[in-house]
């Protein structure tokens, strides 16, 4: 299962998540690693565009602490649903609301967690983030993302260390 921040404009618009730049980004990134979006599970933490808007366009907003916690029985209604094995975080909205307020992304990232309920977790950056990296610098942002996301390919054919995952109280 992945879980990202909200949708963007154009997955507001489709009723899909990850349809938009981001999403054709991880597309890449996944299939860098031989996976394909259907293999997953997709979901954002907030279930709605919170947006500002300028002129005709649509621009993204930060989700606030009270969208994601009006939002918060849906995503654990989907998990509950899902019963995923492996949750992959997209950006610190969804590590926060997965793996707690004190989770630091960037320090943390592509490590494997181990929630309350068993079930592994890691988080990364959203792909919007890679995409909004200065031009010189993007495709290593892309390179690092890949990198993180590899950890589920590792653990998928069993050459995760277990003594690498930190154990998490609650979800």
């Amino acid at each position: 299962m992945f879980i990202g921040e909200q949708p963007g404009d154009e997955e507001d618009l489709s009723g899909r998540p990850f349809v938009g730049p981001a999403g054709k980004l991880l597309d890449r990134a996944l299939a860098s690693l031989g996976f394909e979006r259907d293999d997953f599970y997709l979901t954002n933490v907030v279930k709605h565009f919170h947006f500002e808007q300028r002129g005709k366009r649509r621009l993204h907003k930060s989700p606030e602490a009270r969208h994601v916690e009006a939002c918060q029985s849906w995503l654990l209604g989907e998990l509950h649903a899902v019963k995923p094995e492996l949750v992959i975080c997209l950006g610190a909205t969804a590590a926060h609301a997965i793996l707690g307020h004190d989770f630091r992304l960037m320090q943390e990232r592509g490590r494997w967690q181990v929630l309350a309920n068993g079930v592994r977790a890691l988080a990364t950056v959203h792909p919007a983030w890679v995409l909004r990296q200065p031009v010189q610098s993007r495709e290593q942002a892309f390179v690092e993302f890949v990198r993180d996301l590899g950890e589920l390919k590792h653990l998928l054919e069993g050459h995760a260390n277990n003594d690498d995952a930190t154990d998490l109280e609650a979800m």
